[in-house]
């Protein structure tokens, strides 16, 4: 079954373009789409794929013709009407800009389904399957659609590559990018606009309804791996390159499985993944390190309490029983076991040894750790 698709993938000319066309679009989407996680414009993204449909509708009545470029021309404008929208609505009034998004997003979307659904019962044939810009229909990619996407795709990274340094401090602090003498707003609208064409250019793959989370995923889930901005832009290429190459082989191997659907399916996969097994923010270390930092504090109170048993007598080495070594509340057997447990752990480690039966002392590498440990100094 394997050896079939990987069959297909070199010998289906079909399979090929829309492998192309779907990586292509993983790649500008996590380049994209980091800048749009650092700098909480995510929702940004929903409101104007939502916003491209009244765009694709009115440019088909006006043309009565369904060249997917004209029809992107359309999205185009109508997604830059919504983003301008959006930030006048937010500088110019007291709505908040997510309530902003919000709007601008049920309006427009209201306003393309209106207007699809008028174009359906218009007696002309040659509407048929602009709903697809809906849900999105990736094996309808031609070889031209795919220069489109590498063509803006091109633009859009040479963008990013130029503007490195202005979008990294507006990801980060844009207020000290105004105070060094950088124009925000200017760079404000870059990111926009780059955000725009790049949900645009991924309507045919993955739909209206989809393509905020093939701009949001690949960011997601490469912030979990690293803190530095140029390996988390890579990281989300790659994963949005891999999303797009495995959704579509899955799609071409599974009958009526749709391809954008499938590609989401996948990134959404690597997002959770990220977020479970990360060594820095994965949740998984996350719990491994918080349970050895409360076995390391459990130890250290143990090991305390029994330093500061032995200063009551002139021989530091003096033995105390189990009962009297207890930095915690130790009501009923297993509280005891767990304190047992500790103290032949500290014993592995050579810094108590026990003497006779439930009698322990500190051992004089017990006292050098204690003597020289910042929790007891500060005490």
């Amino acid at each position: 079954m394997s050896m079939d698709i990987l069959g297909l993938i070199f010998t289906d000319y079909t399979l090929q373009i829309v492998s192309m066309g779907s990586a292509l679009l993983g790649i500008v989407s996590g380049i994209v789409g980091s800048f749009a996680v650092l700098k909480k414009q995510s929702l940004l993204g929903d409101a104007v794929s939502h916003a491209a449909l009244p765009g694709i509708a009115i440019v088909f009545i006006i043309t009565q013709n369904k060249n997917t470029g004209i029809l992107l021309i359309g999205a185009l404008i109508t997604g830059l009407l919504a983003t301008g929208l959006v930030h006048l609505i937010n500088k110019h009034s007291r709505i908040k800009y997510d309530s902003a998004l919000a709007l601008s997003l049920s309006v427009f979307f209201g306003i393309g389904l209106t207007l699809l659904t008028y174009i359906q019962k218009i007696p002309n044939a040659n509407q048929a399957g602009l709903d697809k810009f809906i849900f999105g229909q990736a094996s309808t990619l031609l070889k031209r659609d795919v220069i489109i996407v590498l063509v803006a795709g091109v633009i859009i990274i040479a963008l990013v590559i130029i503007f490195w340094k202005e979008l990294k401090i507006l990801s980060f602090d844009s207020e000290f990018a105004q105070s060094i003498g950088f124009s925000t707003r200017r760079i404000s609208i870059l990111l926009s606009s780059l955000i725009v064409i790049t949900i645009i250019i991924g309507l045919q793959t993955v739909g209206v309804i989809l393509m905020s989370a093939m701009l949001v995923a690949p960011g997601v889930a490469a912030r979990q791996w690293t803190n530095k901005l140029s390996k988390m832009v890579i990281l989300a290429a790659i994963f949005g390159a891999i999303s797009g190459l495995i959704g579509t082989v899955i799609s071409s191997s599974i009958d009526n499985m749709p391809t954008g659907p499938s590609i989401v399916i996948v990134i959404s996969i690597i997002v959770l993944l990220s977020i479970l097994f990360a060594p820095n923010r994965g949740l998984l270390w996350k719990k491994i390190r918080e349970i050895k930092s409360r076995k390391d504090i459990s130890d250290d109170k143990v090991l305390i309490n029994l330093y500061e048993l032995s200063l009551n007598h002139e021989n530091l080495g003096h033995s105390h029983n189990i009962s009297m070594i207890k930095p915690f509340e130790t009501k009923g057997g297993k509280k005891t076991k767990h304190i047992l447990k500790i103290l032949k752990s500290l014993q592995e480690k050579g810094l108590v040894k026990e003497d006779y039966f439930e009698t322990w002392s500190i051992t004089n590498e017990g006292i050098n750790y204690v003597e020289n440990k910042t929790i007891y100094k500060g005490e």
